[in-house]
């Protein structure tokens, strides 16, 4: 080791799985100044300051989760209990590290969402604007005058760097219609924010007779998202249990069906007769909440260890996991280990046995796969690493392990 090393850390010997860049198979990845330097077959590690050996493990970007819920400085109007967990409390622990929270701000408390979390927290982290001003969850999200989307779309607009998009959810699920309130009301006030503002839609959406899902598909633009597509209330099966056409249709038009699993949206009887008859959600995504990580998302490593067990390949499991989440949020600078791309890694456990999962109508599926995560590197630092991989043995740990702190 040269006392100026030309790397500042090198993971070895590990199977690096990196879609964008097309590379599976054993190689190494080298950091320098907080940048992935180099990823290539046996770099010598007399060139790196610190050598991690990663030996049977899979080495990848960082996790994108696109759904969740992180706006815990704020509880909504009728949950004292608040909806949203602190990022980084789950975000490392499964090799996530960018998170997008999904319209628990709107633009109205926006600023304070920024100031007091995206601003101080390690994971890095977008934000869909809700359209509803006052944000989600509270009576308020029904009512047409809190929808104001040139003020979503400002919003969006002025802070471009934190700003994906536009949310809407939650809109008038089983209430009789009226003047005030017509049904595609919330879907609409979100298309006008988001053609403001030049930047994708996100929905939640729960179909009804006068508002049907195939209906909303069509009303969608590219690029834009709709979450929770294996929920129970999406008619996405035919009666013979195969994916209905306009799925299809709909991704070919470029619209974005993103799993977004949640406390509610994520049904085996839907999502395993979709996906063995060929149809494959855009992106993979929690809607982590308060209500959920317990059971049944837990976290992104679970939610991607059920794709794998129905039967999705784990390259396809990492793609929709990084690339594809990147370029929905049109930053495809993320989820790669680009040279020059920021040194956000996720290194990865791959076990084989009897696991069982849960859904969220409390039905399980028994599966032979479980991801897990050793250690999660944000800018080139470990964040998470509850083995020890970076760190070495205590009989050799430096001198200022051996001092007493005050």
């Amino acid at each position: 080791m040269s006392e100026n090393p030309k790397y500042d850390l090198l993971l070895k010997n590990g199977h690096v799985i990196d879609p964008k860049n097309k590379r599976d198979g054993k190689m190494d990845v080298a950091i320098k100044d907080k940048k992935i330097a180099r990823v290539a077959a046996d770099i010598n590690p007399a060139e790196a300051g610190k050598v991690v050996d990663v030996s049977g493990l899979y080495v990848t970007p960082g996790l994108i989760d696109i759904h969740v819920h992180v706006y815990h400085t704020r509880a909504p109007e009728g949950v004292p209990e608040g909806l949203s967990v602190v990022a980084d409390h789950h975000s490392f622990r499964s090799g996530v590290t960018t998170m997008v929270d999904t319209g628990t701000a709107g633009a109205k408390h926006f600023l304070h969402f920024k100031n007091t979390v995206i601003d101080r927290t390690k994971t890095r982290i977008f934000a869909y604007i809700n359209v509803v001003k006052s944000g989600m969850l509270g009576s308020f999200e029904q009512e047409a005058s809190e929808m104001d989307v040139e003020l979503a779309a400002s919003i969006v607009l002025a802070y471009p760097e934190v700003c994906v998009g536009i949310k809407t959810a939650h809109y008038w699920t089983k209430e009789p219609w009226d003047e005030a309130h017509t049904p595609w009301l919330a879907v609409d006030r979100g298309l006008e924010a988001s053609a403001m503002c030049k930047k994708p839609l996100m929905v939640d959406f729960w179909p009804r007779p006068e508002r049907p899902y195939s209906e909303l598909l069509k009303k969608m633009q590219p690029g834009d998202i709709h979450t929770h597509v294996f929920a129970q209330q999406f008619p996405v099966l035919t009666q013979d249990k195969k994916p209905q056409p306009y799925l299809f249709e709909a991704q070919e038009r470029g619209i974005v069906l993103d799993l977004g699993h949640g406390a509610g949206s994520f049904w085996f009887r839907q999502a395993v007769p979709a996906m063995q008859n060929g149809f494959t959600p855009n992106s993979i995504s929690t809607d982590l909440h308060i209500g959920n990580v317990n059971g049944p998302v837990v976290d992104m490593l679970t939610t991607m260890s059920k794709m794998l067990c129905i039967g999705m390949t784990l390259e396809d499991v990492i793609y929709r996991s990084t690339v594809t989440p990147a370029e929905e949020i049109g930053h495809a600078e993320l989820g790669n280990l680009s040279e020059g791309a920021e040194a956000d890694v996720a290194v990865l456990r791959l076990e084989h046995g009897s696991f069982f999962y849960t859904d969220c109508g409390r039905a399980k599926m028994q599966g032979d796969k479980k991801l897990s995560c050793a250690v999660t590197l944000r800018a080139g630092e470990a964040v998470y690493d509850p083995e020890g991989f970076t760190m070495p043995l205590w009989p050799d740990a430096p001198q200022p392990y051996w001092e007493i702190r005050q």
